[in-house]
């Protein structure tokens, strides 16, 4: 799945800490990225003020993100996204905007994009309301095509009047929770996650076909996609699949977990319980999704005779700025089982000879590994849906 992270900087008006601050109004704000080749990311934010502090929610669909840590630096408003390298600067402007620019740590650098935020604009594409010629409620066969190579996905969309919710379901993971609108034959989708900034457009040709599309993902990467009404579409669970290398049938690893301490598969804790293997890294908004749903269920059924681990593979080979990251995760999600640092990063093509010889390679992110309470591996999956896919889910 096509990852691309992101932050949320905020200036000159959201914070009450010291009383030169302006204030900045409540409510229902729209955020617009500045794309490179014109196109823009919108996304809706609401501010609340908690006695005096200010706080964001992030909306996209039926999601809320809350955005806490928010202070002032001068005369800009720095806005930290709770998870995720990422985060805004911004200054209140006299037309009473929001405007500065967003930043993400990525392998590589820093990913900057200009930004500005609208107050009093709940809807994410204003404009003109048309009636929607068409119902595209339902689940649509999906083929997205960069430089000439296809790629098959799933679409779920709910259409009520001209508001416009759904996912793409892919091989390597779902686009979470994405928000828009149908407008006559037109239909726009976007979503803001803090690592996710996606925008989708289309036309709606008929009431089973949809052309002309175009994704864009981030500062830059953009590329075309068509659809077809299919309610028994499905997509291969191989493309993506994970196998244990001939003669294997168990793991062998130790790292370090957050407070430096080496920790083993073969340690004492995890001898004759079934165990769950995550492999994850704190820049993965699927791995977000994924982690709630196991730092739950592992604090429901621990005393049942379950371990879990993760194995986070990051950006960098800094074992520091690695730790930063992951913490955010076992605070956010109440993290209780091991989260170990692989020191590989994501982007090493050997990152799994390196840490998990007995695997063919990881393809995608999260993948999860389930290992009886013989210590031998009973099945490795890779088909983990997030919330915003529905019923999926």
């Amino acid at each position: 799945m096509k990852k691309i992270l992101f932050g949320l900087f905020l200036s000159n008006s959201l914070l009450c800490a010291s009383a030169a601050a302006p204030v900045i109004p409540s409510g229902w704000w729209r955020a617009l990225l500045y794309r490179e080749d014109g196109y823009t990311i919108a996304f809706n934010f609401e501010v609340q003020y908690v006695n005096g502090k200010p706080g964001w929610h992030i909306r996209n669909a039926a999601e809320r993100l809350a955005v806490n840590d928010i202070s002032w630096d001068k005369d800009s408003l720095i806005a930290r996204m709770p998870l995720f390298e990422s985060e805004f600067h911004l200054h209140y402007e006299k037309d009473k905007t929001l405007k500065g620019f967003w930043t993400r740590a990525t392998s590589t650098g820093q990913q900057v994009m200009s930004v500005t935020a609208i107050p009093h604009q709940s809807e994410r594409f204003p404009g003109k309301v048309l009636l929607p010629k068409f119902d595209v409620t339902g689940r649509w066969a999906v083929t997205f095509v960069d430089n000439k190579i296809p790629e098959d996905a799933i679409a779920e969309f709910t259409q009520k009047g001209n508001h416009l919710t759904g996912t793409f379901l892919t091989t390597t993971g779902d686009y979470r929770y994405l928000e828009g609108s149908l407008k006559g034959d037109s239909l726009q989708l976007s979503t803001f996650d803090g690592s996710h900034a996606y925008y989708f457009v289309a036309r709606i040709k008929d009431r089973v076909s949809i052309e002309g599309g175009l994704y864009c993902s981030g500062a830059k990467f953009k590329e075309s996609w068509t659809a077809i009404k299919d309610p028994h579409v499905t997509l291969p669970d191989t493309a993506s699949a994970v196998y244990l290398r001939k003669g294997e049938d168990r793991l062998h690893f130790s790292f370090a977990d957050l407070d430096s301490n080496l920790v083993s598969i073969n340690d004492q804790r995890f001898r004759n319980k079934v165990v769950i293997i995550q492999i994850m890294g704190s820049w993965c908004p699927n791995c977000m999704d994924e982690t709630a749903f196991l730092s739950d269920y592992y604090l429901k059924n621990k005393n049942r005779g379950i371990e879990m681990i993760g194995l986070a593979y990051e950006y960098s080979t800094d074992f520091h700025r690695s730790q930063k990251s992951l913490r955010k995760f076992q605070k956010q999600f109440n993290v209780q089982y091991p989260m170990l640092i692989t020191g590989i990063r994501v982007g090493d093509s050997l990152r799994t000879e390196k840490t998990l010889p007995e695997l063919t390679p990881i393809k995608m992110f999260p993948t999860t590994i389930f290992i009886g309470r013989d210590g031998k591996v009973k099945k490795i999956d890779n088909n983990f849906n997030g919330p915003g896919t529905g019923a999926h889910y």
